[in-house]
């Protein structure tokens, strides 16, 4: 080959590129603070403006958090008080406080740390590569350190990374510790605020990990004495068939029970970092648990699909200088322990086999709610078996050609490609083909899917999972998701359900919300599924704008798209009682151009959200069972009548 002349045929060649000069003048080399603030989604991920979990913004709060983490692990400091506005955020530790002479380096010079030391200060922690509080630095238009040591405070202040003032140290009566406070910068994160639905479970989580932490948000304070076990009791929205079982180690943690709802849901964590995608740890959580159970039920056989459907369950582990996929660590890749110690999975498997084995043996009314759990995940296996089969040969041959899927390139399962566009990725599943035309015309091919419903689905609650099988539109779309093994494999970050503001509108997205609370619940609680919010009116004015002699006048268009009653409004307030005012029945009414920016990066989303608090059988079983006369009851006592007599 290295011999065969290389042909280029400029017929062939249709680009019609303009030439363009390239010289020593297009190579630049940035600084870190420029590289930071120019590729921010390098090391945060996206940014967002905080409607999200994910959002850079809470990215930068947990970077900030994770260094007082670490200070707690070595022993320093039981409580860590946070304060959080709309726009700012402060973290006190009282831990060591940063050294005086290397405080401005710590916060400010990128790939500067306590922890390169080969771990003797910090022997297992989450922050290992001196960036994450710098970037905080960064990307913030204000971000002011503290620290306090010995009777003495040091203050330096930042502005983008920048410092602005540097104080020497003062005498204080002060606990020792390190203060910190940012500002996210507005040019960076656009319009972004702070929210406590967000911020709060962060939180719970490094209550749950660090057993005996007091961290105060507000004026709130959060502790835990149970680690995994109270996380589990907090996160379960079913009822337990038995109490959690909870393992410690050295250097692991688990805990894990099940209950009646379908799937799997799981908690991972590595070094107090949420691994939001799980990896070789849990991974290995997962196997040595079926395995360990299987073995124990000698000679049983069964499947691990079977021992693991309805489990939920938690692991926590501390490793040494771990490796994560990214800079937003919600993957684990390390294969061993730390240097020198054993691999993750050998690890993981010898305490799993050894204590849960153990535990078993001690306590049989356990096992044996174990064993009738699996056994009844069995029948029903096998009892779907020839239903599933035909269903996936069915979805396999429809995707081919899946009419109601409109894919798009790329997805949050990709193994490869750009971690913000994979975050982005979405899917409407939209009310008929009219809705899902004008979405269709405007999306963004990249990131947007949409999967066209016929009619109203079928109501599930109550039902078996065979009905998500031999029903074919809930078929192809657990198959559009790939969520039929689990949410590892989903293929879209959002799961948008996209229908028209009317009663049927509402309908449908009830049913759609009973179908993936009956089966997919961790779809839910992952936070993927959202509802797309349309406007209900579209208010406008048209102006004639006066034009000089022999000029032709020109119409003026003043447009508001109300999203509520009080909007409407507020924008008759503002154009006059003689705007013209519309009322969509339906997403099909409203033009693909207008559609734009309702699906764009501004779109409106509620997140779903599930807590035990919600109660969300009872609710369930209200509006979706066959309590037919409690529900006309309530209906009667509740219905509101909606005047369109001042609509043009």
């Amino acid at each position: 080959m290295a011999d065969e002349e290389l042909i280029f045929d400029e017929e062939l060649d249709q680009r019609n590129l303009p030439e363009v000069e390239y010289t020593e003048d297009d190579i630049k080399s940035l600084d870190p603070r420029s590289h930071v603030r120019i590729r921010p989604t390098m090391y945060i991920g996206k940014t967002g403006d905080g409607t999200g979990a994910s959002d850079g913004i809470y990215v930068l709060l947990k970077e900030v958090l994770d260094n007082s983490i670490d200070e707690y692990m070595m022993g320093y400091g039981k409580q860590i008080v946070i304060t959080v506005t709309d726009t700012m955020a402060q973290v006190r530790d009282y831990g060591r406080g940063i050294p005086f002479g290397s405080l401005k380096d710590a916060v400010s010079v990128i790939n500067t740390s306590g922890k390169f030391n080969d771990s003797k200060a910090f022997k297992k922690s989450v922050g290992l590569n001196g960036v994450g509080i710098k970037a905080v630095n960064y990307l913030s238009s204000e971000f002011t350190v503290e620290s306090v040591r010995d009777g003495l405070k040091k203050r330096i202040v930042f502005a983008e990374g920048l410092p602005v003032s540097e104080d020497e140290p003062v005498p204080c009566d002060e606990q020792n510790g390190t203060f910190i406070s940012f500002t996210p910068d507005n040019k960076i994160f656009k319009g972004y605020r702070f929210l406590e639905e967000y911020v709060i479970p962060l939180i719970r989580n490094y209550t749950f990990l660090n057993v005996g932490l007091a961290i105060s948000l507000n004026g709130k304070r959060y502790i835990s004495r149970n680690g995994l076990l109270d996380l589990l009791k907090e996160n379960m929205t079913s009822d337990p068939l038995y109490p959690p079982i909870h393992l410690k180690g050295e250097d692991v943690e688990i805990a894990f029970t099940h209950s009646n709802q379908y799937g799997e849901e799981y908690y991972s964590f590595v070094n107090s970092q949420h691994t939001t995608q799980g990896g070789t740890h849990l991974s290995a959580y997962k196997e040595s648990v079926a395995r360990t159970i299987n073995e124990y039920f000698a000679n049983k056989k069964f499947e691990f699909a079977d021992i693991r459907n309805g489990m939920c369950g938690a692991i926590s582990v501390r490793i040494q200088n771990p490796e994560f996929e990214s800079q937003t660590k919600i993957k684990l890749t390390s294969s061993d322990m730390g240097p020198g110690e054993p691999k993750v999975v050998t690890y993981i498997n010898n305490f799993i086999k050894r204590e849960l084995d153990n535990y078993l043996h001690k306590n049989l009314d356990v096992a044996e709610i174990i064993l009738k759990k699996v056994q009844d995940n069995e029948r029903q296996r096998k009892a779907m078996a020839g239903v599933t089969k035909q269903a996936r040969e069915r979805a396999k041959k429809v995707n081919l050609n899946n009419r109601k899927l409109l894919d798009c390139r790329v997805h949050l399962c990709d193994v490869k490609g750009n971690e913000e566009k994979k975050m982005a990725s979405s899917i409407f599943i939209t009310e008929g083909d009219s809705a899902a035309g004008s979405i269709t015309k405007i999306r963004d091919v990249e990131t947007q899917a949409v999967f066209s419903l016929r009619g109203k689905p079928l109501n599930s609650y109550g039902l078996t999972q065979k009905v998500v099988y031999e029903n074919e539109e809930f078929n192809l779309l657990q198959a559009a998701l790939n969520i039929e093994d689990g949410i590892d494999g989903l293929r879209y970050n959002k799961v948008i359900i996209a229908t028209d503001a009317d009663v049927d509108g509402m309908h449908i997205r009830l049913l759609m919300l009973t179908f993936f609370l009956q089966f997919f619940p961790d779809l839910v609680k992952k936070g993927h599924v959202y509802v797309l919010q349309t406007p209900l009116f579209r208010v406008r004015n048209k102006e004639t704008i006066r034009r000089a002699k022999g000029k032709r006048d020109k119409m003026r268009e003043e447009t508001y798209y109300c999203y509520s009653e009080q909007e409407r409004l507020d924008a008759i307030a503002k154009l006059g009682q003689k705007a013209e005012i519309t009322r969509f029945k339906g997403l099909g009414e409203i033009s693909p151009e207008e559609f734009r920016e309702f699906i764009g990066p501004e779109m409106r989303i509620d997140r779903v959200s599930l807590r035990k608090e919600d109660g969300v059988a009872d609710l369930m079983e209200f509006y979706m069972g066959k309590n037919t006369s409690e529900r006309q009851n309530f209906i009667i006592d509740n219905l509101v009548i909606e005047d369109d007599s001042d609509m043009v």
